[in-house]
């Protein structure tokens, strides 16, 4: 996937297989699902690169506070969010003083939400 080409993989489809061994070494993460056959747990690194996300690097966060003038948010600092997609493209607006718009892609699931909704909301504030 080119770096900033978008996904186009639907829920079902998030089973990351691993090319170097059998296909009963899966890892499955979706909204309902977080499993993995290994005993080190989901390799998130393969996530990244499914998605053609990439890591948050610790430069990112330091042009986050250069340009903010405050910390990273939390969610960042802690690697509670551990990777991104045009990170640099924001701050670059940012920076310029162009305007921008932040999409979570978050929505309710049902017709209640949750207290899992707030994360991206909190964050997004």
């Amino acid at each position: 996937m080119a770096k900033n080409e978008i996904p186009t993989s639907t829920v079902e489809d998030l089973t990351i297989k691993d090319e170097n061994k059998s296909n009963d070494s899966n890892d499955v993460v979706n909204p309902w699902n977080v499993t993995s056959t290994s005993s080190k747990g989901v390799d998130y690194d393969k996530l990244i690169k499914r998605f053609g996300s990439e890591k948050i690097q610790p430069a990112l966060l330091e042009r986050i506070e250069k340009l903010t003038g405050k910390p990273p948010h939390h969610f960042l600092s802690r690697g509670i969010f551990f990777s991104q997609r045009d990170m640099n493209l924001i701050l670059n607006d940012f920076e310029n003083k162009k305007p921008f718009f932040l999409y979570t892609g978050r929505g309710p699931s049902s017709e209640a939400m949750h207290l899992g909704h707030l994360i991206p909301f909190i964050f997004t504030k």
